[in-house]
């Protein structure tokens, strides 16, 4: 299949902070699969631009960016398939936000979800100004999600749910610019929902989420490790007594991880009334044997950051040699050019 004819899936990773079983097994684990599709061109990058409408802590961000390039480059990213990057380092994509931001209509933005809620938040505890701690950032977010998106002219967008009407502003939002400059600068995006893909629960039973504080971090020490699962939320039912997989956080993560024919075992025991704590040592026992191997590169990985970083450069390269030759169009598009 010529590279021309490859079907283009962007995926970006908000670097806010340190990936979790959640990440691994919702974004992570298809992502990379993915990759290793000679018929598909993926683009990962680390949404580290995004990252800084939300948090303004910059060791945070500079550690999550570490963290999350180890994290899929430990886990098998085909780096020589996919074109991996930093969204920082594609200097072209700031300048289409700005392209794009002079053809979107601020109307589009006033409807985004996410800039809706934090009005609401405001006007719920009582703040006459609805807007205030609203930032631009926060209210151009979706610019910049499409600049991402168009700069590689992405076919397929893999998103949550919550996502999906950002997907539908790139749309509107590229129509909008082929429509005024009268050519076909931009492809439409589609997003792709993987209904199949499963929302893990976290040691509380609330969806794992770093905002619940409930995580167990993708790469834990072994101790670490053994010590979160030990807390997951459980019942007060005594060995012996059936106990219910289907509503079990212990069952849902282990199935996660686990084959059918594995997972199938575990719900036989949990029929027969095994016991909490052997429950948790099986489930501690399965998670630790599957990341180990994963684990020891990731650690090596963090200790070899000038490894990481030069893959990221020659992901980097990829991209703009792309980015440049789409901006000198679009610069000449809208009266950029040069004149000679």
């Amino acid at each position: 299949m010529s590279q021309t004819a490859k079907t283009r899936v962007l995926t970006g990773i908000t670097t806010t902070g340190t990936p979790h079983l959640g990440n691994y097994v919702g974004a992570i684990k298809p992502a990379i699969e993915a990759s290793q599709d000679p018929n598909v061109q993926s683009f990962y990058f680390l949404a580290d631009f995004h990252a800084l409408i939300k948090c303004q802590e910059p060791k945070r961000v500079q550690e999550s960016r570490l963290e999350i390039a180890a994290t899929w480059l430990a886990l098998g990213l085909d780096t020589d398939n996919a074109i991996f990057y930093r969204q920082s380092d594609i200097v072209e994509i700031p300048e289409l936000m700005w392209l794009l931001s002079c053809v979107c209509a601020k109307g589009l933005m006033n409807r985004a979800h996410a800039y809706k809620a934090a009005m609401a938040d405001n006007e719920e505890a009582g703040n006459q100004d609805p807007d205030k701690g609203i930032t631009m950032g926060l209210f151009g977010y979706p610019v910049l999600m499409a600049a991402d998106i168009l700069m590689f002219n992405a076919n397929k967008v893999p998103v949550g749910r919550d996502q999906i009407q950002h997907i539908e502003m790139a749309r509107d939002i590229a129509g909008r610019f082929n429509h005024l400059f009268k050519g076909q600068y931009f492809t439409q995006p589609e997003a792709v929902v993987d209904e199949k893909v499963e929302v893990l629960k976290g040691l509380d039973g609330r969806k794992m989420s770093k905002s619940y504080n409930n995580t167990i971090p993708l790469f834990s020490s072994e101790k670490k490790l053994q010590k979160l699962v030990r807390k997951i939320k459980t019942n007060s039912l005594e060995p012996g007594e059936p106990k219910d997989p289907d509503s079990c956080t212990l069952f849902q993560i282990y199935s996660a991880f686990a084959s059918n024919e594995e997972a199938a075992s575990l719900r036989e025991q949990y029929a027969a009334g095994i016991g909490w704590g052997d429950a948790k040592n099986h489930v501690f026992e399965y998670l630790n044997a599957h990341l180990s191997a994963p684990r020891e590169r990731y650690n090596a990985l963090m200790e070899d950051p000038a490894h990481i970083e030069a893959i990221l450069q020659k992901g980097a390269e990829r991209a703009r040699e792309e980015a440049t030759i789409t901006m000198d169009r679009l610069r000449s598009a809208v009266g950029l050019g040069r004149f000679v």
